[in-house]
């Protein structure tokens, strides 16, 4: 593990834990991070004095500071380091001072002003951390009562962020469906006009049968009226040659 970045939150000097990368038990680190006090073999003391009380609140202080912002480690060099958040009051120095830093992180790092940028996010997270730290030093309970106002403000945003990235995945799915539904339709619409064309030349095909039809027809009823009109013809003169010699036969006999 690399050493940690500098960050807003403010921390102790970093403390040498061990030497080498082997893993120790739980109850070693704790002797080794946090030795106890020699057990006094005195007989029962006497009233605690104001001395002892506000150490003792001290180190009630560190015990809230380290559950509420964890120590950080890392290892260098086989070594492995432990630093705390720093228990020290602060003062309007510091809050000054640490609005400065912020302001400069933010332009050093080119943290967007606006939008979504997990950069300003960060700066401003160590920044109420750092703010958690410096209240909870005067007042525990404050501080214990702004971590749950930063957790649930972390819980918020995390649900925004899988708000967001199911919202991605849902648009994604139906871009990739619309893109699926276009293909087929584009498919379709290729399919159809082959069949339109192939519909277009049958209808070309029926139109020239059936204007070979008519025409056939046309030509003969032409030709059949027309030799309707000559048997007619013929009829006729036949006829009125069989008049003229049937009136021929009758005249003579009068």
């Amino acid at each position: 593990m690399i050493p940690p970045i500098d960050s807003l939150l403010k921390y102790d000097h970093p403390l040498l834990v061990s030497r080498n990368t082997e893993k120790k038990s739980a109850k070693a680190r704790a002797l080794k991070v946090s030795p106890q006090q020699p057990i006094s073999t005195s007989p029962i003391p006497s009233p605690p004095k104001p001395k002892a009380i506000a150490v003792d609140v001290t180190k009630q202080t560190e015990e809230i500071l380290n559950a509420i912002l964890p120590p950080r480690e890392w290892t260098e060099n086989s070594q492995m380091w432990i630093q705390q958040v720093s228990s020290t009051p602060c003062t309007r120095i510091d809050v000054v001072h640490l609005q400065e830093q912020l302001d400069i992180k933010l332009q050093q790092r080119q943290a967007r002003e606006t939008g979504i940028c997990p950069v300003r996010r960060e700066l401003y997270s160590q920044c109420f951390d750092e703010l958690i730290r410096q209240v909870t030093i005067n007042c525990a309970e404050r501080g214990l009562l702004l971590l749950r106002v930063r957790d649930e403000i972390r819980m918020t945003i995390a649900a925004y962020q899988t708000l967001y990235e199911s919202s991605v995945a849902f648009g994604m799915r139906k871009a990739l469906q619309a893109e699926e539904g276009k293909t087929d339709m584009e498919k379709r619409i290729v399919d159809l006009e082959a069949e339109k064309k192939d519909l277009e030349r049958q209808l070309n095909e029926q139109k020239a049968k059936c204007e070979a039809i008519e025409k056939r027809e046309s030509e003969r009823r032409q030709v059949e009226e027309k030799k309707h009109a000559e048997e007619i013809q013929f009829l006729k003169r036949t006829n009125q040659q069989l008049k003229a010699q049937l009136d021929g036969i009758i005249s003579p006999r009068k």
